[in-house]
């Protein structure tokens, strides 16, 4: 292979894409089968079913006591009871009745048990009293109409009535109207068999060894699962090295055992991504390389003669997108279901947000409610390599192809990723810290859901303003007064207090070196934080308007500068303790500062707010015991 990459062969917009490849492989539903009703949950009826019994299939009491004739019990009172004479049988469930009901009689009846010939009312045991003088009567006390605690035959479901159309997802409900009708057997669509490879020489399986520069295979586990959840049956076939032969084997081997092939990674067209090399090799082969979508330009649609092959890129978040967009409706239509309509809910974009002109931008998003029902979408920035970012979304956002800036406050259409916006208890936009994670931990075990949207101080603050949050968490120093947090609350707004925390300098074990010689050294690159950031603050005021090597790296989390500067692309940077411990770095402390929380006086006292209240009031809980156990102290 040319040792420079190869450019896609045709970007395509993206409806094109899906046409072309459509085209190909078309969508019909796969052939039927015979499936077992003990194993047929969630499988799809290719026919409709009829009932071939009555449900139920006789008249039945739903009460215990005495079937009678209604008209028998007509104008009787509690204070004047009928006296009806009782049969000499006893009409337990699974007996037949051999008695009929005759006027002036009355024959005992259990629930569910048959209602003898002439008998179209049953008088339960509440309102029924045995005659003191003669055991063989019985008082009724009440009226009873014809029908009364009665099923009669064939008024739940009746022979030869459609009970359920070919189509059906089967759920519990429908697996139950089955087996009320004596089904053993039901005519299934076949499900759609998905082989998945996973390729590249950096991928190794979860419980391998890891080393630096490698990334444990995510895709194929949520690959695997998605085909799942939409009722396919998932073939793993693993991972493989970049060995083309290796590769072309096994693709050939899962196209002969399979309905559809995903291939996960190689799309890009490098030197070692030998994906589209084997995939170009079929018949009619590729088809689509290159779609103007963002994430997911790479993707690669194949097919082998109508079968379809799909080269989905190797980001997790490119991955995941692709596959809903172009592969999950291919899946549906295998397996005989019906196209799925997105919920979508409008809102207004948070934050200011840029996009790339000539591609359709899908923007993960997570939503949030003010205290008017309305609601606010805040980019979810992780990008595409980003394994958290789809599954802690509530739905993306479509930026045109021709725009480059979308404002805040714009007016956007989300579509949902679920059925509806996930409602939490409660909602924390701000600054991230390992604390809130023990924070939202205790209130999870508490029975509280928590929604954690980490877009720095300032703009947690921003959202408390605007009452979109139950708190921001912040950590802001005021350099007049050397104060943190009380100086930016505004009306409306009140402050909780949280703990303190230790800002410092992370480095490698083996460097000793002070701040300034640090500075002073122009092979030495430090690693940033993220405008906005309480911590961007500190280190800008520490670096009294310098510029060294590294500034404008700008990582978004205290976790990614360790990781920075364990991994020997930076040298140092500004944390906090806990976490350049056990990242292994030597720390040197700078600056105790205060990390509060910032509450809207409107959410003071909803109820996860006053268990987090209470929590963090008592010095001996469990959440201040977690706290201190990580270096947090409790506020003075």
């Amino acid at each position: 292979m040319s040792s420079k990459q190869t450019q896609f062969l045709e970007v395509l917009d993206r409806d094109e894409a899906e046409r072309r490849w459509r085209a190909v492989v078309g969508g019909a539903a796969l052939d039927t089968e015979s499936v077992l009703l003990e194993v047929a949950l969630g499988r799809v009826l290719a026919e409709d079913i009829r009932a071939t019994v009555d449900v139920p299939g006789f008249d039945r009491s739903n009460m215990d006591g005495f079937a009678v004739r209604a008209a028998d019990t007509f104008g009787v009172s509690e204070e004047e009871p009928v006296r009806l004479r009782l049969n000499d049988e006893i009409l337990a469930t699974g007996i037949t009745p051999q008695i009929e009901v005759a006027p002036g009689t009355a024959t005992t009846i259990a629930t569910g048990g048959m209602l003898p010939r002439g008998a179209d009312a049953v008088a339960p045991i509440e309102v029924t009293d045995a005659d003191p003088e003669d055991p063989a009567l019985v008082l009724v006390r009440a009226p009873r109409v014809p029908g009364v605690a009665v099923s009669f035959a064939g008024t739940d479901m009746g022979r030869g009535e459609t009970v359920l159309f070919s189509g059906t997802r089967l759920t519990s409900r429908e697996t139950g109207v089955l087996a009320a009708i004596g089904c053993e057997r039901v005519e299934c669509i076949r499900r759609p068999r998905v082989a998945i490879l996973s390729t590249g020489d950096e991928i190794v399986q979860p419980g391998e060894s890891m080393r630096p520069g490698l990334v444990f295979d995510s895709n194929g586990r949520i690959l695997a699962d998605a085909v799942r959840e939409l009722g396919g049956e998932p073939i793993f076939w693993g991972a493989f090295r970049d060995d083309v032969d290796a590769l072309r084997e096994a693709l050939n081997v899962a196209l002969t055992d399979s309905d559809m092939v995903l291939l996960s990674g190689g799309t890009s067209k490098g030197e070692g991504d030998l994906n589209a090399i084997v995939v170009g090799e079929l018949d009619p082969g590729i088809l689509v390389h290159g779609v103007a979508l963002k994430p997911g330009k790479p993707i690669c649609l194949a097919a082998a003669g109508r079968k379809p092959v799909v080269i989905l890129p190797g980001f997790p978040t490119s991955a995941i997108f692709t596959f809903h967009e172009f592969v999950a409706p291919l899946i549906r239509d295998l397996g005989g279901q019906p196209t799925e309509d997105r919920e979508t809910r409008p809102a207004r974009l948070a934050i200011k947000t840029q996009s790339e002109r000539g591609r359709l931008e899908y923007l993960l998003v997570g939503l949030v409610e003010d205290e008017d029902g309305r609601l606010s979408a805040y980019p979810m920035g992780k990008g595409s390599g980003s394994v958290t970012s789809f599954s802690r979304a509530d739905g993306f956002v479509r930026i045109g192809r021709n725009t480059e800036l979308v404002e805040a406050d714009t007016p956007v259409e989300v579509t949902l990723i679920g059925r509806e916006v996930p409602v939490a208890d409660l909602v924390a936009i701000g600054s991230h810290c390992a604390g809130l994670d023990l924070i939202a931990s205790e209130l999870a075990r508490n029975g509280y859901t928590v929604k954690l949207l980490a877009v720095g101080s300032h703009g947690g603050l921003a959202a408390a303003g605007r009452g979109e949050c139950d708190l921001a968490p912040i950590h802001l120093l005021d350099p007049e007064t050397d104060e943190y947090n009380v100086s930016f609350l505004r009306p409306g707004l009140r402050l909780l207090r949280g703990y303190r925390r230790m800002q410092g300098i992370a480095t490698r074990l083996q460097e000793t070196r002070g701040i300034d010689a640090l500075l002073e050294d122009p092979t030495v690159r430090m690693v940033n934080r993220n405008r906005g950031a309480g911590t961007r603050t500190l280190i800008d005021r520490l670096l009294d308007g310098r510029k060294p090597p590294g500034y404008p790296y700008e990582p978004r989390s205290h976790y990614a500068v360790a990781a920075s500067i364990a991994q020997n692309r930076a040298d140092w940077g500004v944390t906090i303790e806990s976490v350049a411990l056990e990242a292994g770095l030597r720390f040197v402390p700078l600056q105790a500062e205060q990390y509060d929380f910032v509450v809207p006086e409107s959410r003071w006292d909803r109820p996860a707010m006053r268990r987090l209240r209470a929590l963090l009031e008592d010095p001996n809980s469990t959440l201040r015991e977690g706290l201190a156990a990580r270096g947090f102290s409790q506020d003075a």
